[in-house]
């Protein structure tokens, strides 16, 4: 009975410093990459801009220097809890395949976890963290494509929630595009884990070290390897989920009636290619916040365990 409790508060306190070191981890990544990200949703749900440079240009001149912070709070609150689920969720499920795993060769050394079972413990992190990532990428993605000056439709954040809630309803509105973002989540963070698993073992067993031996350069090259695959892997996905969350809201204002229509109308209007516009500076982002996410959640989890 004691070892039992002792096991659950065990589980509960490594839960908590997965939660709390990737919190920090996302306050870090979007203080890093919005600036990046409000050009690359313009870019995919716009046709104004020549291409980032002149997007970022046209941004600064029209706009401020301000405004590549546009929308900063929602994501500042919601992106710093949502990676904390991505982290705890994803550990939680490694946890879980390394039980199973010792569970198999009870009499000899637990085997280490198969990069397949990094990837599903990459997509369980993805799946769970998009209850609070698909409301709150629509949000973000309304205030940085809205109308700048007098023609502003959303006074902030809680306005847009306001309207989104009841434009027609809940799911049809501030959950609206739900679907596509949780294929995008699942493919999304199976890679992301994956490959920054991979890049660290093999350095931990080429040079002979433990884990918390790596450089924090390393770390750091090493999630923004992990950044690219992310994106790579997924791009399409998300291209998809800006066009449906930047649509129209009521039914005779809607350009796409469904997940499969907007896959099918960006085809049909620009071909493959139209899956992958704006994929520039989304990889240009990529490197430094998955850098700065993943060497801050592993210096996080080095301080407080």
């Amino acid at each position: 009975m004691a070892e039992a409790l002792e096991e659950a508060n065990s589980g509960l306190s490594r839960t908590l410093k997965d939660l709390f070191a990737g919190a920090v981890g996302g306050v870090a990544q979007v203080l890093i990459g919005q600036p990046f990200d409000i050009v690359k949703v313009r870019l995919q749900t716009t046709t104004q801009y020549k291409g980032a440079l002149d997007g970022a240009t046209q941004i600064l001149k029209n706009e401020g220097a301000a405004a590549f912070y546009k929308g900063t709070l929602t994501p500042l609150i919601g992106i710093g809890a949502c990676v904390s689920v991505q982290f705890g969720a994803f550990n939680y499920a490694r946890r879980a395949f390394e039980a199973r795993n010792a569970s198999h060769s009870p009499l000899s050394a637990p085997k280490p976890l198969t990069y397949t079972q990094y990837y599903a413990a990459g997509a369980f992190a993805g799946v769970a963290n998009t209850l609070l990532s698909s409301p709150i990428e629509h949000i973000r993605i309304r205030l940085q494509t809205q109308p700048h000056g007098a023609g502003r439709l959303y006074a902030g954040p809680l306005d847009c929630i306001r309207q989104l809630s009841r434009s027609p309803n809940i799911p049809l509105g501030l959950y609206r595009g739900t679907a596509v973002t949780l294929l995008r989540e699942a493919q999304a963070y199976g890679f992301w884990f994956l490959t920054f698993e991979y890049l660290m073992q093999s350095d931990v067993a080429r040079n002979k070290i433990t884990r918390k031996e790596v450089p924090t350069w390393k770390i750091a090259f090493y999630g923004g390897l992990a950044g690219e695959a992310l994106w790579i892997s997924s791009y399409p996905f998300d291209m998809v989920k800006s066009k449906m969350q930047t649509d129209g809201l009521k039914a005779g204002e809607q350009r796409y009636k469904s997940m499969r229509d907007a896959f099918a109308q960006t085809y049909r209007q620009e071909g493959l290619g139209g899956f992958w516009r704006g994929i520039g500076p989304t990889l240009l982002r990529a490197l430094p916040v998955s850098a700065g996410t993943f060497a801050t959640v592993e210096l996080v989890m080095r301080m407080i365990t």
